[in-house]
């Protein structure tokens, strides 16, 4: 039934300007129209990111979106010139070189927004 439709990451903020300046100046992402006050839209790649306000922002204790990005490494490198700090856990299986966590060909990293959702980043 699904399975053809697009999905939507949706993350909800504190405030929505808050979250403007975050999504758009460090992430880099551009806004798209949106019909509703406190709603922010983003395209990125082929997917979108719907943030709203909420006052159950950053309740989420898990990622709640994903970049599939080429260079882990160089996009961690990036976001930490723009202030981003990134998260380290303790994952089976992994070994952590620098912000970013390997397990065989897979290199991810994680970090949070100013309410303190989960995104991260993954190789192809």
């Amino acid at each position: 039934m699904l399975s053809n439709e697009e999905a939507v990451a949706t993350i909800a903020v504190k405030d929505a300007k808050r979250a403007r300046k975050f999504y758009e100046e460090t992430l880099g992402l551009h806004p798209e129209p949106t019909r509703e006050a406190g709603v922010l839209s983003y395209k990125t790649g082929p997917s979108t990111i719907l943030v709203y306000e909420s006052q159950f922002a950053g309740t989420n204790k898990a990622t709640a979106a994903t970049w599939v990005v080429a260079d882990v490494d160089e996009v961690v490198q990036d976001l930490k010139k723009k202030g981003v700090a990134f998260e380290h856990y303790d994952l089976p299986g992994t070994t952590l070189r620098g912000d970013v966590h390997v397990a065989g060909n897979t290199r991810a990293a994680w970090f949070k927004d100013p309410d303190g959702n989960i995104l991260s980043l993954v190789n192809h």
